[in-house]
């Protein structure tokens, strides 16, 4: 795997992730109702950072929650004959609130399928609204993002990188050349 590109620097991702704030409290008009919910793992920092940025704008601290989507996923049966399922867990109820989940990157829009499921398994919310940073293109099922922070048209062959300090020791967002 060949670094193309850097796409975003910590200045960018930052900016990015306010922009998707405003536009999440714009949205809603206000934050009395939303709840955030990150896709782990990636998904969890950057809930939390536009947690940070509405608190910063509203003045409200959001209820903030992860979600392990990997027993709601399309391709278990690929990985075990009888895959283990289980419930998702949150610290709030979802029933009624406006669910943002947040994740780094949408692809396929299969892991966003799941974490849709995920959700709907722990109650009926009053709206599910998408935010992502990088909305990198490939679509396989009927999803878009409510908020994007960059879109980057890409190949198959490429992979979108997005680093952070809570896993990587870094902040950025990196085009990756698988071909190589």
């Amino acid at each position: 795997m060949k670094l193309k590109a850097q796409i975003m620097d910590e200045a960018a991702l930052g900016r990015a992730l306010m922009r998707i704030s405003h536009e999440i409290t714009e949205h809603n008009r206000g934050v009395e109702n939303v709840v955030l919910v990150g896709v782990r793992r990636r998904g969890e920092p950057i809930a939390e950072r536009i947690r940070d940025n509405i608190l910063r704008i509203e003045d409200k601290t959001l209820p903030c929650g992860s979600l392990d989507i990997k027993f709601y996923r399309d391709d278990l049966s690929r990985v075990s004959e009888l895959p283990e399922t289980r419930r998702a867990e949150l610290p709030f109820d979802v029933t009624d609130r406006d669910v943002v989940l947040c994740d780094d990157v949408i692809y396929t829009g299969r892991t966003a399928r799941a974490a849709i499921e995920a959700i709907f398994s722990l109650g009926r919310p009053r709206t599910i609204q998408l935010a992502v940073l990088i909305d990198r293109g490939h679509r396989e099922l009927p999803i878009r993002p409510d908020y994007v922070g960059k879109n980057i048209p890409t190949s198959r062959s490429e992979l979108v990188e997005v680093r952070l300090p809570e896993f990587d020791g870094e902040t950025g967002v990196f085009l990756m050349d698988l071909s190589e």
